[in-house]
């Protein structure tokens, strides 16, 4: 995989390039430290994925989620995984809200994790969707707390496979995850989809942004999750 990094901070840059460089699944083919550098080396190298810091010059607001919307229209095709110091679903359901394919949430503690984060840049370059769990973590633990949560009507294996759901993972990883069956993985899914209203998402990327609408209290249209 061509990968693109954009990083401000230098000891997390050095340790993503560090990390990602003795990978033989990736080749870093550029290092930028703000958004236009960025969006710059996008379209000089043509890389399969970016990788990317969430808050970076001019504004350090949020440029990782403005870059990963503007490549939705001018680079479809290009993976962006986003790293974040913040478990907050907002940052997540902004970063989801054009789509959810090719895009992944991490937190930047994953970059110790060299599998997981070459697992993550994979996923998106094949079309898929990766959630911090921690940031699902969040959002289950806020709407079992909410008075009246359909989330009351899931039983616990439920409420495991829907969080599993939520962060990107196919029904074979959960089955592998959680010792299920493939089979009883499916089964789970049909019900949890049933009973919290969620529609027929059969996409793994639609699947993820439904389940993280409703975890963050917002209702998805069922004809409408975007991909």
């Amino acid at each position: 995989m061509r990968v693109v990094i954009a990083e401000d901070a230098y000891l997390v840059l050095e340790a993503v390039g560090q990390i990602l460089g003795r990978s033989e699944k990736v080749e870093v083919v550029a290092v930028c430290e703000d958004r236009d550098s960025l969006m710059r080396a996008v379209d000089e190298q043509h890389p399969d994925a970016v990788l990317t810091d969430i808050r970076m010059p001019p504004t350090n607001t949020d440029e990782g989620i403005q870059v990963a919307h503007a490549l939705r229209e001018s680079h479809p095709d290009i993976g962006v995984v986003v790293l974040s110091q913040f478990a907050e679903p907002s940052y997540v359901l902004d970063l989801l809200d054009a789509g959810s394919a090719r895009r992944a949430y991490l937190l930047k503690e994953r970059i110790h994790d060299p599998h997981e984060l070459v697992a993550a840049l994979e996923a998106v370059v094949d079309g898929g969707s990766v959630i911090d769990p921690q940031v699902v973590d969040v959002l289950v633990q806020a709407q079992s707390h909410t008075v009246g949560s359909p989330l009351a009507e899931l039983t616990p294996r439920e409420r495991e496979v829907l969080a599993e759901l939520a962060q990107g993972k196919s029904n074979a990883a959960i089955a592998d995850s959680l010792f299920l069956t493939k089979r009883a993985v499916e089964k789970h899914i049909n019900a949890i989809f049933m009973k919290l209203n969620l529609g027929n998402a059969e996409e793994v990327s639609r699947r993820v942004k439904a389940a993280l609408l409703f975890l963050a209290g917002e209702q998805p249209a069922t004809d409408g999750l975007g991909s």
